[in-house]
């Protein structure tokens, strides 16, 4: 399609200066070869009742500025009363009032150029211009696309032409990426104000009809569908990114704890992909976009999927990663009995798992860690309780082996085996700490304790621990214990308790045993010594029986004592030589009336007013000196004890010894 010309230009401008004519027509009309041109052309002329006068159609005119003239070739020259039309293919299809419409059939390639329609009336002259576009061959159609094409969302596209001529059929056809469309009919135009032929199609583009060509053929429907000239254009459909899938790059089978690497893959994106999203779970990361690094897949790993987004976002259908894993959920299942179990009973366990991928696996059982047996079961017909203890099933396939946690198996039963420890050891030390433990086999544990001696007497102690402290020799002996539980009762043999002297003891022991021999010694030495002096006080008395009160004499010279207070009277004896070492006996005796003063006596005698004639005796230790002696010792005196006489030391006679007299003993 061509611009008008300057010279166009300038015409218009002339046309609508001068306000006494006015035309309308398409500017430009477009033919190729062999068609034909119909120009629709109406007109004004100013002035009431006014009419054209002639009308003359030059092709390429010219002006003449000096003559004021047009020259070029006449192709319809037209007056009211006739019309000649010098080239046969022009006609003048209009008349003198408002109708110029011309036709050209057929239009040739030399009559490419312009027009020139010279009218004049009263009202005056007028040169119209009108230009011919003639091709050598169809020009091809325009397809017109909307904006904007978005998948599944319909659009109408439409294919023109600016040709249309009553005498020349054409048709025009769709083919979208070479496959024929739905042909619409035509649709023509032939108006003032534009000449055209179009032909609209709606459809819904699909996602891949992106990039693919749609095509609109102008067809001659004359000449036997000849197919005259056609126009391209490629499809922008925007859509979502298309056949979005996650795609696993590792090897397969996949094993719990590998590293698993995903790629998000599309097929086809309008705009281009700019982001990626996961839905994932555990700890992964995103190196590049579109790659996803799954560090340590789980075994129950989640199924993974992705999007692949533009201004929208297209998700993939998950995928799963078929992780295989070793048995999961491995527990011993008690099935009987599901009450406490009593030794005796019969018991059977079962090894469960709750998953496994393979699903082929094997069984097997431990206690305390050691191997014991294969199989889905383990059964006791009589449980002990030796059979008591920590039991683990162990599930295992081809990826894995899986262990259960322990399961303990308890069997209740009496109190056995009970024994007392004595500690720090059998043989204690008096003084010191003993603790006796009553150790045992029960389940459940003894709740009481009993301590018996060994006279199997009830020690009223009921603490599993008997503690003895600063322990006596007096508690060495058997001890035994007895323990109760809910289900019975059960004793201990009996352990010994040596308790030994201590060091100090037996020094005290050893001191004891001298001092008691020497008291011994001492006690038979006394009573020998007892003996004798009784022998000889016996012996005495049978002198003094016949002594008539005659037996005391003073070896030495002595010194009388002072005389007491006054009073009764009272005599001493005084030795200077022992003054230290001697007992002074104070003897006191009434004094009687016709009693006078012995020589030698500090003071005067006052006479008694009761004389007591009664004899006293005095026997006093005797000194290491001999200060005294009896003068007729008929028996051995005894080597501590001094013996004397003292018979009425007044004046007069001395009375005759009687039975009834008293002996006194002093003894230092």
């Amino acid at each position: 399609m061509y611009l008008l010309g300057p010279s166009l230009l300038l015409l218009e401008y002339l046309a609508f200066s001068d306000s006494r004519w006015v035309f309308k027509h398409p500017k430009t009309l477009y033919a190729w070869e062999g068609a034909c041109v119909w120009i629709p052309c109406s007109y004004r002329i100013a002035g009431h009742g006014k009419t054209m006068d002639t009308l003359v159609v030059y092709h390429n005119y010219t002006y003449d500025e000096k003559a004021k003239e047009y020259h070029g070739k006449i192709l319809c020259n037209k007056t009211k009363t006739e019309e000649l039309c010098l080239q046969e293919s022009v006609k003048f299809l209009g008349d003198i009032k408002s109708n110029c419409t011309l036709s050209i059939q057929p239009v040739q390639a030399q009559d490419n150029g312009l027009l020139g329609l010279r009218m004049t009336s009263e009202a005056g002259k007028w040169m119209e211009n009108i230009f011919l576009n003639i091709s050598q061959t169809a020009p091809p159609p325009h397809i017109q696309l909307p904006p904007e094409i978005q998948e599944s969302r319909e659009v109408s596209v439409t294919c023109s032409l600016n040709f249309s001529c009553p005498g020349y059929e054409i048709k025009l056809k769709w083919s979208l990426n070479g496959l024929p469309q739905y042909t619409s009919v035509p649709s023509t135009s032939l108006t003032t104000e534009a000449v055209s032929t179009q032909s609209k199609l709606t459809f819904e583009p699909k996602w891949f009809h992106h990039g693919k060509n749609l095509t609109c053929q102008l067809w001659n429907d004359i000449s036997e569908g000849l197919l005259l000239s056609q126009e391209t254009v490629q499809l922008d459909v925007k859509h979502s990114p298309k056949e979005v899938t996650t795609v696993i790059q590792n090897p397969t089978p996949i094993r719990e704890g590998d590293n698993v690497t995903l790629l998000c893959h599309y097929t086809s994106s309008n705009p281009s992909v700019t982001r990626y999203e996961w839905k994932s779970e555990g700890s992964w990361n995103e190196p590049e976009p579109g790659v996803l690094m799954i560090q340590k897949v789980a075994w129950n790993a989640k199924p993974f999927t992705c999007a692949a987004c533009n201004q929208w976002c297209s998700w993939a259908s998950p995928v799963d990663l078929h992780v295989q894993y070793a048995p999961k959920g491995v527990k011993v299942l008690p099935v009987s009995p599901r009450r406490e179990i009593h030794s005796g009973h019969q018991v059977l366990l079962q090894c469960n798992f709750s998953s496994s991928c393979p699903t082929d696996v094997r069984f097997f059982w431990k206690k305390n860690g050691i191997f014991l047996e294969e199989g889905k079961q383990l059964s006791f017909d009589s449980v002990s309780p030796e059979d008591a203890g920590n039991y683990n099933c162990l599930v295992n396939n081809s990826i894995g082996q899986s262990m259960s946690e322990a399961w303990t198996l308890q069997v209740l039963y009496a109190p056995r085996k009970l024994r007392v420890s004595i500690s720090p050891k059998d043989s204690v030390m008096e003084g010191k700490k003993a603790v006796l433990t009553c150790e045992s086999d029960a389940n459940p544990p003894v709740s009481q304790y009993t301590w018996f001696d060994g006279n199997n007497q009830n020690l009223q102690h009921y603490h599993q621990m008997l503690i003895l402290n600063s322990v006596k020799v007096q508690q060495s002996g058997a001890y035994r214990c007895q323990g109760t539980n809910r289900l019975g009762v059960g004793q201990s043999p009996p352990s010994t308790l040596t308790v030994y002297y201590s060091p100090e003891t037996i020094g005290r022991r050893v001191a004891l045993g001298v001092m008691l021999c020497l008291v011994a010694v001492l006690l038979a030495f006394w009573g020998v010594k007892l003996q004798r002096s009784w022998k000889r006080i016996q012996s005495q008395q049978e002198l003094q029986e016949n002594s008539n009160g005659q037996s005391f004499f003073v070896r030495n010279k002595k010194v009388r004592r002072v005389p007491l207070a006054e009073g009764s009277h009272a005599l001493g004896c005084y030795n200077p030589v022992i003054e230290d070492t001697v007992s002074y006996a104070a003897l006191r005796f009434p004094v009687g009336e016709t009693d006078t003063p012995r020589i030698g006596d500090a003071r005067e005698q006052r006479p008694s007013l009761h004389r007591d004639n009664t004899v006293t005796y005095s026997v006093v230790q005797k000194p290491q000196t001999d200060d005294y002696e009896n003068v007729t010792p008929a028996v051995p005196e005894d080597e501590g004890i001094h013996y004397s006489e003292l018979i009425h030391l007044g004046v007069g006679e001395r009375p005759m010894v009687q039975d009834t007299v008293e002996y006194v003993t002093l003894k230092h």
